[in-house]
């Protein structure tokens, strides 16, 4: 456990003295804001019967640039000390694979929350200043949050895996990228579906992000997308611990 505490501090510590933690979330921060204004001006010119919260996180404009964050804060996490060769030093100290793991893991997380808690201020904010109650709904807004979390979990489970793979940082945040847009892309499938009420698209649907916050923005939490992105992110986690268990061995 010691072990685990030092590389996590290590991590966010590392990752928050460097200017990339900054320009990361005044930008994704900035085009939040954009959207948020957007979004609120095309509500005031045509009545809308859902909440602020879910018109928001339901726009493909907000996860495009969402996407882009995670390439950014994973790319480095292997990648960078495999290339440096401070890789086989740490893996040569009485630091078991797993605690590497998950502590990197568990560091980007944090930081991952920290980057995107500027933009739920927005709402309150918008409370205070219009008194309007309809587009603040404080269970719409914990749903977003937990949506959030979860894919956020398991966009960064698939970037530690991307980054073990290997020491080109540009290659780590790619395949981050395409991995991302694939797992989100996988959920529109139901939609092409020449089934639309089959049991077949109904297992689609479970894939689909945007299904899962359009729930989860409502209000209406619901444990299938909870076991569906941490079991996966588990998977994820378990298949960086194999690659980097086969590298210490071939150092």
């Amino acid at each position: 456990m010691r072990a685990f505490t030092i590389i996590f501090w290590k991590e966010l510590r590392s990752f928050f003295l460097s200017p990339l933690a900054y320009v990361v979330m005044a930008l994704f921060t900035m085009l939040s804001g954009f959207l948020f204004v957007n979004m609120v001006k095309a509500m005031t010119a045509n009545v809308n019967p859902q909440s602020l919260v879910f018109n928001l996180f339901s726009s493909g404009w907000f996860w495009m640039g969402f996407f882009i964050l995670f390439p950014l804060i994973t790319m480095r996490l292997f990648a960078e000390e495999r290339k440096m060769g401070t890789l086989e030093g740490l893996f040569t100290a009485p630091v078991r694979t797993s605690e590497v793991v998950l502590a990197k893991f568990a560091s980007t997380v944090v930081a991952y929350l920290v980057l995107i808690l500027p933009m739920f201020l927005f709402f309150p904010i918008f409370k205070s200043l219009t008194g309007e109650t309809a587009a603040f709904n404080d269970g719409a807004l914990w749903g977003s949050f937990l949506g959030l979390l979860l894919v956020g979990i398991l966009n960064i489970a698939i970037g530690v895996f991307a980054s073990s793979l290997t020491q080109n940082q540009l290659i780590a945040a790619m395949l981050t990228f395409v991995g991302v847009m694939l797992h989100y892309m996988f959920g529109y499938l139901h939609h092409m579906s020449a089934l639309p009420q089959s049991e077949f698209t109904a297992g689609l649907t479970y894939f689909s992000t945007v299904e899962h916050m359009q729930t989860l923005s409502d209000g209406l939490i619901d444990t299938r997308p909870m076991i569906y992105y941490l079991s996966f992110s588990a998977m994820l986690l378990a298949l960086t611990h194999h690659v980097l268990e086969y590298r210490k061995w071939q150092a």
